[in-house]
Order: structure tokens, then C-alpha cells, then sequence
């Protein structure tokens, strides 16, 4: 099953090999990055079968919506079960109540011991706990039927449904990948010699393949922790030079641009 995560780990070893940098005078400078997006991966919660599929690849959803409908019966039959036991704390705790305040006039009239108020509020104080128990169970029962009905917490498009109507998922399998609406962006690694001239607000002409127009960028973020570029990314002596990891967001790019796609980033030092 392939998701974002997967091609990602694979790409960013190509991202680094990619990394070439050329001099394109003295208020520019032109790196190699990968196109990026905001990827949601959707997983099971537990093992479980899929009983529907209300979207398909290529639908837009929107937060919160549907996605994946996994069998919910045993886990109806658990909040089912957590209820009736509750029900059965909370009687206790009624006749518990009502020995302890039978017990309390008992004892201001005298007639009952100290040690038997003690026995019925230490009885009461035990269905106390008993109904606070049963109430937690409810709520976590809750929480896991809940969590069947798989949502996506970001509007965006289906990417991929790797499983069928009827197949079971293993527990934290990915059962959807949606792609944000956020606006996509290159990731590249900014020699250490141009940093000082790069900031939040440098823009940058970006060229992605297979699209025949340059797209605007601007940079939104530097890193501040240098790293070595790897020992075959570049020639002997600029292997030992430092790059800092970087973003350009995509100001103008497609809805439906994809993630992992090579791009040719020229950045504006001096504007």
C-alpha cells in the first residue's frame, strides 16, 4: 500500500542527491527541491472490517466528513454492555444512600453503633466509586464507536482508498489519504553562504515538471539548524559546506498539484 509517508522517506534521499546549486548572478540563486502538501493518512483504530465507503478517489470532502465506515456492532454492544452496568452501579448507590441516612438517624436516636454508620458509609462511599467507574467506561466506550466512523479532519481531495467494502483493516492500517486544500510548497536546502540574504518575505520563480508555466513562490521558512549536505550530493570540497532546510510556498499553483514532483526554484536574494 503506497501513501505520502512511504514516497516521501524514499524521495528524500533523491531530494538531497538533487540538491545541485548554480550560480545565476549576484541577486539569484537556483536550487533543486521536491513539490509538498499537507497529506492526511486516516487509520483503523482497532482491526476491523470496512462495511461502506461513502466517498470514492477524487472526491473533495470537507472537515469532518465521512470517509470510511468501519463495523460498528461490537462496539455498539460495548456501550450497550458499559450502560447496563451503570444502570447497576447507580441502584447500588440508591440503597447505599438510603442505608446511610437510615443508619444516620439510627444513630442520632441512639439506637445504632458508631461502627455501623461507619460500615454504611464506607458501603456508600464504594458505590460512590462504583458509578464513577462505570461512568468512565461509558465515555471510553463512546470515544471507540466513535472512532469507526472514520472523519477527515481537513477539507481536501480523496488521494487514495486502499481497502475495499469487506475487507479487514489491521489496526493503525491507513484507510484513506487526503490531500489538504493548504497551499502546496518546495522544500530545498539553502547553502550557507546565501542565508543571511534569504528571509520570510524573498520571493522565488519555481518550475515544476510537467508544468509549462513558472509558478510565484516566497519563502516561509528557514531553518535554524545548519546540517552537512551528503558526501555524494556534491563535489569533494562542497560536501563539507552546511545547508539549512527551507520552504517555499506556492503562491499560485494548481489545486490539484501533486506532491513529490521535482522543481527548479530560482530565489530572488536581493528583493
Amino acid at each position: 500500500m503506497k501513501t505520502q509517508r512511504g514516497w516521501n522517506s524514499r524521495r528524500w534521499w533523491v531530494l538531497l542527491a538533487g540538491c545541485l546549486l548554480f550560480a545565476c548572478g549576484d541577486d539569484s540563486v537556483q536550487l533543486a527541491g521536491t513539490v509538498e502538501r499537507k497529506v492526511l493518512e486516516l487509520a483503523a483504530p482497532i482491526s476491523e472490517v470496512i462495511t461502506e465507503l461513502p466517498v470514492a478517489e477524487g472526491d473533495r470532502v470537507e472537515g469532518q466528513q465521512i470517509v470510511v465506515q468501519l463495523d460498528a456492532e461490537v462496539g455498539a454492544a460495548e456501550l450497550k454492555a458499559s450502560e447496563a452496568a451503570n444502570a447497576a452501579a447507580t441502584a447500588t448507590l440508591d440503597e447505599a444512600n438510603k442505608e446511610f441516612q437510615r443508619q444516620e438517624q439510627l444513630r442520632r436516636s441512639r439506637v445504632s453503633s458508631p461502627q455501623a454508620l461507619d460500615a454504611a458509609r464506607r458501603k456508600r462511599d464504594e458505590a460512590v466509586a462504583q458509578v464513577a467507574e462505570k461512568e468512565a467506561r461509558i465515555a471510553q466506550a463512546r470515544k471507540r464507536l466513535a472512532n469507526l466512523t472514520v472523519r477527515s479532519h481537513a477539507s481536501g481531495v480523496v488521494d487514495q482508498l486502499p481497502y475495499e467494502v469487506g475487507e479487514r483493516v489491521p489496526a493503525g492500517g491507513v484507510v484513506a489519504v487526503v490531500m489538504a486544500d493548504e497551499k502546496p510548497w518546495v522544500r530545498v536546502w539553502l547553502p550557507a553562504r546565501v542565508v543571511a540574504q534569504v528571509g520570510t518575505d524573498t520571493t522565488a520563480e519555481v518550475r515544476v515538471e510537467g508544468l509549462g508555466e513558472p509558478l510565484e513562490g516566497i519563502v516561509t521558512y528557514v531553518s535554524r539548524e545548519p546540517e552537512f549536505t551528503p558526501h555524494y550530493a556534491l563535489t569533494e570540497r562542497e560536501s563539507a559546506h552546511l545547508v539549512y532546510e527551507s520552504r517555499i510556498q506556492l503562491t499560485n499553483a494548481p489545486e490539484d498539484l501533486r506532491p513529490g514532483l521535482p522543481a527548479q526554484v530560482r530565489l530572488h536574494l536581493g528583493a
